[in-house]
């Protein structure tokens, strides 16, 4: 009997000195409390520590969503996600809590009635001050940080976002116990974490882009032009307005030793004719743009019964990135592969909710050519104010079916130009033009290493005007292993040029046109070509689409 009333007298003073709390803290910036946030919740006791979100705790957040659970026996903690429905993950890290360190303050205050002593502490560069408790003879915090000081219920970064604790509750007992039994490496955590954060689309991964009369097509990728065009058809998915849109393309060496022109491309399809149809039946089947020099320039402008291509991104393939690391020179630690990344958001109507042909080209002569790998990421944002478009896609230059046949844009060397006439059905408001530029021809006098004003006229006016031209290639030369050295110390790769440097994007330039109404409108573009010297001639690659609400 005597037993008995021990183990009650043990539990009761037990359950009296272990203390269950419930702390909900609101985040606050620039002293203003941020509106429709999601509280965060901490759950501690004297052993362990919840926390989370309120929708989480409350089964009601999207995914992925991670709860963090601290384990004060063993001064350890594990995060604790759920990527989706189904799929949960979890990683134990029992080291970091042990190396946080602090500098302790004398400063005191009262928060919500409990006097607070005051840390400071610096996390990549952000100054972080804590105000903590020891009266409640439990410890946590709303963040990893800080977990072993006492109660935190306050954290202020570099003095203007604040993490204050509005209520503290006592309660009978936790919200979940969680399943750590197949825990798995942080990195690898911390990886699946954040790719669930967005919507990766795959387009291609390592394909050959090369020159060779025995590149074949598959029942997925169609290959054209001797294998320097691949393309493929891609279901993309709904993308709210407002989501930020990326595509990337990884590129290295598979034998081609030069800097050549790619692009990534969507081929519209909402017209009778295509640039798909050229492909497949061969250039000449494309509308026809004459401008009276004598040349016959196949599927560039768009027409009544056809849309050029679209450039989601013009990128520029370094000189012979790894394939050629092998050219050793002191002091230069080659890469190991060129990773370009673009913001394409501004093309969500070509996107959203499509079934769409979408192609890779990089122009070049050699077999072995190029690797290349390419994705679609969609990212959508918590709250946009961003306005629905439209997309008129207006021309193309680039002739990315250089290997089969199609004219080089070489239009520029008569006054007229490129020019397109194009019909709105209904008026657009904040019109854009989306405009992209390269100069070609690479000999010393050659418009690749001259920069020449381009010129846009609107409905016979002159818009806009300015000198596209690029001063920071030497920026890249860790990825130009065969790039030539010159006597005057200088690489190739090193050299201005006309708005490219190998190994990098160039940039769209978005050129105001105001409101446009409805009807037929025309568009030309004006660069003072240089001459051709013997074989040799300059060229302009330049790509539109115009954008408007």
């Amino acid at each position: 009997m005597k037993k008995i009333l021990l183990f009650v007298l043990l539990l009761v003073c037990g359950n009296a000195f272990s203390q269950n709390y419930k702390i909900t803290y609101l985040k606050s910036s620039n002293g203003s409390l941020i509106e429709n946030q999601d509280p965060i919740l901490a759950f501690t006791s004297s052993e362990v520590t919840q926390i989370g979100s309120q929708s989480i705790f409350n089964g009601k957040a999207d995914f992925p969503n991670e709860i963090i659970f601290v384990d004060r026996k063993t001064n350890s903690f594990s995060q604790v996600a759920d990527l989706d429905a189904i799929k949960t993950i979890n990683s134990k890290d029992s080291v970091s809590l042990g190396k946080q360190t602090f500098e302790y303050l004398n400063d005191t205050k009262k928060i919500l009635g409990y006097n607070c002593k005051k840390a400071k502490t610096i996390v990549n560069s952000n100054n972080i001050e804590l105000w903590y408790t020891n009266e409640l003879k439990v410890k946590g915090a709303p963040t990893i940080l800080g977990q072993n000081l006492g109660l935190v219920l306050e954290m202020v970064r570099n003095g203007n976002f604040v993490i204050k604790a509005t209520k503290i509750e006592r309660i009978k007992m936790f919200p979940t116990d969680p399943d750590l039994s197949k825990s798995i490496d942080m990195l690898t955590y911390k990886d699946l974490l954040w790719k669930s954060r967005f919507n990766t689309i795959n387009v291609f991964k390592d394909q050959i882009i090369n020159f060779s009369s025995e590149a074949k097509s598959n029942d997925s990728i169609l290959r054209f032009a001797n294998g320097t065009i691949a393309v493929r058809k891609i279901r993309i998915p709904e993308i709210k307005v407002g989501s930020q849109i990326f595509v990337d393309v990884t590129e290295q060496s598979n034998g081609d030793a030069y800097d050549r022109t790619g692009s990534f491309f969507i081929i519209p399809n909402n017209k009778t004719l295509s640039f798909l149809d050229g492909l497949q039946n061969g250039a000449k089947t494309l509308p026809i743009y004459n401008n009276g020099n004598g040349k016959e320039y196949q599927g560039v402008v768009a027409t009544e019964n056809y849309n050029p291509v679209v450039e989601l991104m013009r990128f520029f393939t370094p000189f012979g990135v790894k394939q050629y690391n092998n050219l050793q020179l002191k002091d230069k630690t080659w890469a190991e592969n060129v990773l370009y990344r673009q913001d394409v958001s501004d093309l969500r109507s070509l996107l959203s909710n499509q079934e769409v042909w979408i192609g890779i080209n990089i122009g070049n002569y050699d077999k072995g050519g190029h690797k290349v790998s390419a994705n679609i990421t969609i990212h959508d944002e918590e709250e946009s104010k961003v306005t629905p478009t439209q997309i008129v896609p207006l021309f193309c230059t680039n002739n990315i079916m250089e290997m089969a046949g199609q004219e080089y844009g070489t239009m520029f060397s008569s006054d007229k130009g490129l020019e397109v006439t194009f019909k709105l059905d209904k008026p657009l408001k904040n019109c854009k033009l989306r405009y992209i530029t390269t100069g070609h021809g690479g000999w010393e006098n050659g418009d690749e290493f001259v920069p020449k004003k381009n010129t846009i006229f609107l409905d016979g006016k002159e818009t806009f005007g300015f000198t596209p031209w690029r001063q920071d290639c030497g920026s890249y030369r860790l990825s130009n292993p065969a790039s030539g050295n010159f006597p005057n110390g200088l690489s190739s790769s090193d050299y201005s040029r006309a708005n490219w440097c190998p190994g990098s994007v160039t940039n769209p330039v978005f050129i105001d046109l105001g409101d446009l109404e409805a009807g037929n409108h025309n568009i030309q573009i004006k660069i003072p070509q240089g001459l051709p010297e013997g074989s040799s001639f300059s060229s302009w690659n330049v790509s539109g689409v115009l954008i408007g609400e």
